[in-house]
């Protein structure tokens, strides 16, 4: 055996497990009686987010855009009979599986083929006896790429499985929170409140978008959090106009407001929130209109408790605007869930807003989590009025994520 073999397979690292192997446990059992109820056999779990559901396994690069000489094939694959997964993976993660992840049988790819293990997977699941049946496979999963979806698919079926879609077992079964994963957004709910803190502390004159980002990340970082999902905006005068716009070196100009959207990150999960700052007094137009915009938070919390329908929510906040003439001043008003992410997006499943009828007649039970988003154009073309408040909804109350940070325009000082 080599040295790197010893490395590999002998090497026992300290763990780093996310969560407790009763929580781990649990969620294997509400992923197999979700799919008796859909009828899947056998679902090969290849996200990121779904394998660290599972398993808690995680790491820095999924093979996403690589090569194709390295193309990303590993994967968690669960029947509904057994009270156990099997993790598929390269050797190259030996060490990476046995420090994060809860897995009791991980089997790696030949080493003839050790970056590729599409027929491995294949061959060890038919042995298993999982391939009988129907197979679900996460396709609306940004990993794998089509090309190895395709090849695991066609393997599939040609052992004699039925393949079909299974992404929505998992995220299904994530909308409601476990009280673990409630906890870590409740520490989110901290990290992220510290994070807009710290924004109000570097916004200033001549100071640029960049600078201004990675302040408010070593904030998040110093308070106990991650690096989120997605790149952080920090968007001054007009430029906020365009809300996935990216920051930039753009010098901050006195008298602009500046858009800043964070997330709060624990265990991989998010709660996200996003303030408008004013450098300096702001023009008392621009004041006005965001005051008003920051009103339908009154609306918000007057109508806040478990089991709140999607409906009354949408209903309510429609209704403020329309009585304010904000309606047809708006960008996006609406939400969508909160919970854990990976590179490169923190938008969850489900997704709400007042023109949206498919998901107006579910309601927001204790155990989810989602965000609210006010987004209203400003006077003149000077930037969007942008807040965005996560709101966590838990047996007997709902949490405002970062309620100490005001809704309204922030200001300052020159």
């Amino acid at each position: 055996m080599t040295y790197r073999d010893q490395v590999y397979f002998d090497f026992q690292p300290e763990t780093e497990i996310p969560f407790s192997e009763v929580e781990f446990a649990n969620r294997l059992l509400r992923v197999r009686a979700k799919m008796a109820q859909d009828g899947i056999d056998c679902l090969l779990l290849t996200s990121p987010e779904s394998m660290y559901y599972i398993s808690g396994y995680i790491c820095m690069w999924y093979h996403t855009e690589s090569p194709v000489e390295w193309p990303p094939s590993n994967g968690i694959a669960v029947h509904v009979d057994h009270d156990r997964f099997i993790h598929f993976e390269t050797e190259r993660e030996a060490v990476l599986t046995r420090t994060f992840t809860v897995s009791k049988d991980t089997r790696y790819f030949p080493k003839d083929n050790y970056r590729d293990g599409t027929q491995f997977i294949v061959d060890e699941l038919k042995a298993e006896g999982w391939l009988k049946g129907r197979v679900g496979m996460e396709f609306w999963a940004m990993q794998p790429n089509r090309v190895i979806s395709q090849k695991i698919q066609t393997q599939f079926e040609a052992a004699g499985a039925e393949v079909v879609d299974g992404s929505h077992v998992l995220r299904e079964i994530r909308w409601v929170k476990s009280q673990a994963e409630i906890e870590c957004l409740e520490e989110s709910c901290r990290v992220a409140t510290a994070g807009l803190n710290a924004a109000r502390e570097v916004i200033r004159p001549g100071v640029t978008e960049l600078e201004v980002q990675g302040e408010i990340i070593r904030a998040l970082c110093a308070a106990g959090g991650e690096l989120q999902a997605m790149m952080m905006p920090v968007l001054s005068g007009g430029k906020s106009n365009a809300a996935h716009a990216v920051a930039t070196r753009k010098k901050i100009k006195a008298g602009e407001t500046v858009a800043v959207d964070v997330a709060g990150v624990r265990k991989r999960y998010h709660m996200n929130a996003a303030r408008t700052f004013s450098v300096g007094e702001p023009a008392k137009d621009v004041a006005a209109k965001a005051s008003l915009a920051a009103g339908v938070m009154n609306v918000v919390r007057e109508c806040l408790r478990p089991n709140l329908s999607v409906r009354e929510l949408n209903e309510r906040v429609k209704a403020y605007y329309e009585a304010h003439d904000l309606w047809d001043q708006r960008g996006w008003i609406g939400g969508y869930e909160m919970g854990i992410a990976f590179l490169s997006d923190w938008v969850g499943n489900m997704v709400y807003d007042p023109l949206v009828e498919k998901n107006a007649d579910r309601f927001f039970e204790p155990g989810t989590a989602v965000n609210h988003e006010v987004q209203i154009f400003l006077p003149r073309f000077s930037g969007q009025f942008f807040m965005i408040e996560s709101l966590l909804f838990k047996e007997d109350e709902v949490q405002l994520a970062t309620h100490e940070v005001p809704y309204d325009l922030i200001i300052c000082e020159n």
